[in-house]
């Protein structure tokens, strides 16, 4: 199974991957990111890679676990 991770040491919460994937990836109110759904699947993995790709920080990641 591979799953969405963030390196929150990295993450500016730019709302870069919101944008590119809302389902996944959301800015709270406090304005720290959120991950709302953790399992990569093969609907929303093209999102996710393209967030991976736009993260300014490389603080996405895919892995497998």
């Amino acid at each position: 199974m591979e799953k969405v991770k963030v390196d929150f040491d990295l993450c500016e919460s730019n709302a870069l991957c919101e944008a590119l994937a809302p389902d996944v990836f959301r800015i709270d109110d406090d304005d720290f990111l959120q991950i709302d759904i953790e399992v990569v699947t093969d609907e929303n993995r093209d999102r996710i890679q393209q967030a991976v790709a736009s993260c300014p920080k490389s603080a996405i990641s895919i892995v497998s676990e």
